[in-house]
């Protein structure tokens, strides 16, 4: 039985381990691979909605991990979207839960959530690999890496016009959606050291594995050289985080779990921002008695549950820094770019925003971390911008 895969890797606790080829494991070839993406994401983003194409893309996490129960499977949040991997007896459950994702989106938003289904198997005939890796965010949770290139192929199979008809789902029906967990109840936090700097970068084709992984390896090198530790570049620090008190703010969610009718919704968004209220309330009544807050250690624990780094055959990053640590960073990485390493795509965001998936308040949790104005959707219309750039020919002279 190859359902325990994903629980039965061993866990590195260092970023850096992304760029070692002895962390990664080949999935199994009878699990299937799920794409996850809101077409149209840069337009809504630049609409201003970039905090419900988040919401939507956290919700298709969500409910694979309702469907999935005590099973662990790898996954990894993309901003406008994710990839979610999953053994055989969890496919066609995870394919019906996505479908309900698929139709609530519409329903609430008025967002196309595409929802593509490959199978591995499918991936490594066309001579792919699909490895998978296990990386540490605390004590209580561990985030899923992937190399190989099978999953940046099975985006393409999704995505491409030429071939989505064979993988794409049909929306199912929205009411079916179970999104227990998925909260999005903070105001946009303040980077903690600075503007936010939202990266993606790729590899340019390599020879091999070691090759590729090398080229990150240079970039985590270069961003640990430039910035320091992991903390002298995380994006959150708990002092700096509050819950919204702003009732628009909590309305994403509450179209999204509330229910189909109005009525519904306004009784569980007054729900949340009651309890939000009630948080600040607390918050203040224990520091008048001294007593160490609650809602100060809740925090922390959010802030160390923070998904800002991940990799997926593609690198991202949300680096809090200053201008000159910015400027220094992309000098190298179009030193990179030039001499045909990488390709990638920035957009410096002046706030972060969390949307989060909470299990248990005080464990099991992760909290996915974007610009706040769709800082990665952003910069991914960035780095498809240089990749256009590459593949114009170039004009002749005389």
């Amino acid at each position: 039985m190859t359902t325990n895969f994903f629980a039965q890797l061993p866990i590195a606790n260092r970023f850096s381990a992304i760029a070692d080829p002895n962390v990664y494991q080949p999935a199994p070839a009878d699990w299937t691979i799920f794409i996850c993406d809101v077409r149209g994401s840069t337009r809504a983003v630049t609409e201003g909605r970039y905090k419900e194409v988040n919401m939507v893309g956290a919700a298709t996490i969500t409910a694979a991990l309702n469907v999935a129960d005590e099973i662990e499977i790898p996954f990894v949040f993309g901003g406008d979207g994710a990839s979610i991997v999953v053994p055989p007896a969890l496919a066609e459950p995870t394919a019906q839960a996505l479908r309900a994702v698929s139709g609530l989106s519409r329903q609430a938003f008025d967002l196309d959530l595409r929802v593509g289904l490959v199978p591995v198997v499918s991936v490594l005939r066309a001579g792919y690999q699909v490895l998978v890796g296990k990386l540490a965010i605390n004590s209580h949770v561990a985030q899923a890496i992937f190399s190989g290139g099978g999953l940046s192929y099975a985006e393409r199979l999704v995505k491409d016009e030429a071939t989505a008809s064979d993988f794409l789902l049909e929306p199912g029906l929205a009411e079916e959606a179970n999104l227990s967990g998925l909260e999005c109840r903070w105001d946009a936090i303040p980077p903690a050291h600075g503007p936010a700097l939202c990266l993606i970068a790729q590899a340019m084709p390599q020879s091999n594995l070691a090759t590729t992984l090398a080229v990150y390896r240079s970039v985590i090198e270069k961003i640990e050289q430039i910035y320091g530790g992991d903390q002298t570049y995380h994006p959150l620090h708990y002092s700096l985080m509050q819950a919204s008190a702003r009732p628009q703010a909590l309305w994403p969610e509450a179209r999204l779990r509330g229910g189909a009718s109005r009525r519904h919704q306004l009784a569980y968004w007054a729900q949340i921002y009651g309890l939000n209220l009630a948080v600040r309330g607390y918050r203040w009544w224990q520091r008048l008695r001294g007593q160490a807050a609650w809602w100060d250690q809740y925090r922390q624990h959010v802030a160390t549950a923070a998904d800002y780094r991940k990799y997926d055959d593609t690198l991202r990053v949300i680096i809090s820094g200053s201008d000159e640590q910015h400027e220094e960073l992309l000098a190298f990485l179009n030193q990179k770019f030039a001499a045909g390493e990488l390709v990638f795509g920035t957009h410096l965001s002046p706030a972060v925003i969390l949307t989060c998936l909470v299990f248990k308040r005080m464990e099991r949790q992760i909290h996915f971390v974007d610009g706040a104005d769709g800082g990665f959707t952003l910069a991914a219309r960035d780095l498809k911008a240089r990749l256009r750039a590459l593949q114009q020919p170039v004009s002749s002279q005389g």
